[in-house]
């Protein structure tokens, strides 16, 4: 079990490199997210479209007494 941390990247120094590092993914994050949420609204726009109602339709309701 290797529990060094050798496979992460190195945040030495000042700490600015860790904060460019985390500004980065965070950037890349919201450049998804935007993405996902641009093709959700496309895909939404391309749904089918509603059937056409008439003006009568609904106005007569079956009542049995």
């Amino acid at each position: 079990m290797n529990i060094s941390g050798s496979n992460l990247p190195a945040m030495s120094g000042t700490g600015q490199s860790g904060e460019v590092m985390s500004a980065q993914l965070a950037k890349k994050q919201q450049k998804a997210d935007g993405q996902a949420a641009l093709a959700l609204i496309e895909s939404a726009g391309n749904s089918a479209p509603a059937k056409s109602t008439t003006a009568t339709m609904g106005n007569n309701i079956n009542v049995y007494v």
